[in-house]
């Protein structure tokens, strides 16, 4: 393995720089799975037909509000190779002491850069890992041992209406759509 070099590994964020994914709002998510292997079922007919593994990413999507009391689902849907999600975040939801909810009223207004007492647990970040986690484990009970998930996941912040339609309708259709979608492999 070649050792780290920052001038040829370094990796530009494609985050919005200086925003606090860890505030009320809604995001778009999509995970795919390396090299956009199919590994989740197929596509019949214009309907997603999800094999034991699409099972459990599903399921352990739908979990999400369970595990994370600040959140709640939008459309989503679990492709051959990849996902597509809309995440309501309600708010930071718990903080991990009493200590750092009473300091964090007073850091509201301040944003991620400002501060360092916001929850890294309550971001989408950690959403994201977490299912990726959980879904990697889970595949690896059933015998599945190779790499699952591309590395990192797109996203993308709502911001209004016409923007949630949108891709609400994109994720309906997105089965119907299939052999448009930048992530078909025939």
């Amino acid at each position: 393995m070649n050792k780290y070099n920052p001038h040829i590994h370094h990796r530009r964020s494609i985050r919005l720089k200086g925003y606090d994914y860890s505030q009320a709002g809604l995001y778009f998510i999509a995970i795919c799975c390396q090299d956009r292997a199919c590994l989740f079922g197929d596509v019949v007919n214009g309907e997603m037909i999800l094999n034991e593994f699409g099972i459990v990413a599903h399921n352990e999507w739908a979990k999400t509000p369970e595990i994370r009391p600040n959140v709640e689902l939008g459309e989503f849907i679990i492709m051959p190779n990849h996902m597509h999600g809309i995440i309501r975040l309600l708010g930071r939801g718990e903080l991990h002491s009493p200590e750092m909810t009473n300091q964090l009223h007073s850091f509201d207004n301040l944003g991620v850069c400002k501060t360092p007492l916001r929850s890294p647990s309550q971001t989408i970040g950690a959403i994201v890992r977490g299912y990726k986690s959980t879904v990697t484990k889970q595949l690896g009970l059933l015998g599945f041992d190779d790499k699952l998930w591309q590395r990192n996941y797109h996203e993308h912040i709502i911001r209004n209406e016409q923007s949630y339609q949108t891709i609400s309708e994109y994720i309906i259709n997105n089965p119907v759509k299939w052999a448009e979608d930048k992530f078909y492999l025939a």
